[in-house]
């Protein structure tokens, strides 16, 4: 099991919600040494869930390199992936933090919330009446949960106040949304070098997205036809992805996602006014900038 779980963890990626922690134990006063094993953790918990997500997806690739599915099998990667989950928590009881004793609630929190929205993403697939704000909840357990935890713990790690672990909170669960909308928009934008993934996958595979459900809401014709098309995941071919990809700019949906993105990480921002002016505040701030634009 070792082997496919030192594959993963050298993957690289972000490290976007290790880092999450560490800033935010700072933004409070406390020490970003201290808050290490919880940062660890984290992002352990985040690399689980993208080997099961990627099981579910049928995905090929992650960061460029084949999934662990792909690479072992499915069995070795579902264990790989209970495994790291008992590593992160392993990992995390090593904190030394004076609250120390929150930390696995916030944790276990994050943990049971990222699987309920895997679980709604799953459920999604066999739905064709998925509304707006069905997917923003969604994308609130899956994705938006994990980021709120990390900037959270990092503040009890650091000894915040009740009100800034609140505004740390708030400023995951929007830097959360704005990570996942970007993320839909990456899978029609994107390119597969720097992405490291399929481009046009989510529309393969009939994924209820951002872009999907506003294109439908918008659509009329042959054009909503196809979408519907894609909703059922029925016949949807490589000339069926491109014209998807250009029905999406047709209907300005890819604007609309833009939008949404940089309306979440504003909110993302705003949170972070809560808490004192530091050098840790303004890279929290200045990450949510960078996340508007990125390309991977």
């Amino acid at each position: 099991m070792y082997a496919p779980i030192r594959y993963v963890l050298a993957g690289g990626g972000k490290r976007l919600r290790a880092v999450l922690v560490l800033f935010a134990a700072e933004t409070v006063g406390g020490s970003a040494r201290a808050a290490l094993p919880a940062a660890a953790a984290v992002e352990m918990l985040h690399n689980f869930t993208l080997v099961h997500d990627d099981i579910m997806d049928h995905a090929d690739l992650r960061r460029g390199r084949p999934t662990v599915h792909r690479r072992w099998n499915t069995s070795v990667a579902v264990l790989a992936g209970d495994q790291l989950v008992a590593l992160a928590y392993e990992v995390l009881l090593k904190s030394k933090a004076a609250a120390a004793p929150r930390l696995p609630e916030l944790f276990t929190r994050a943990f049971i919330d990222v699987c309920d929205g895997q679980g709604f993403d799953y459920e999604f697939e066999s739905r064709t009446d998925v509304s707006m704000k069905e997917y923003l909840e969604m994308i609130t357990l899956k994705t938006g949960r994990v980021m709120a935890a990390a900037a959270e713990i990092g503040g009890v790690a650091g000894g915040g106040s009740a009100r800034q672990n609140r505004a740390l909170r708030v400023y995951g669960e929007q830097l959360g949304r704005a990570f996942q909308i970007r993320d839909d928009l990456l899978d029609i934008v994107g390119t597969e070098k720097e992405f490291g993934k399929t481009i046009g996958g989510d529309i393969t595979e009939g994924k209820k997205t951002f872009l999907l459900i506003e294109a439908y809401r918008r659509s009329a014709g042959a054009d909503r036809r196809l979408l519907g098309r894609v909703i059922r995941r029925r016949g949807i071919t490589k000339r069926s992805v491109g014209r998807v990809r250009t029905l999406y700019r047709e209907l300005g949906v890819i604007a609309a996602a833009e939008s949404a993105v940089a309306a979440a990480t504003r909110q993302a921002q705003r949170a972070l006014r809560a808490l004192p002016p530091s050098p840790s505040r303004e890279a929290l701030d200045r990450l949510a900038e960078q996340l508007l634009s990125r390309k991977v």
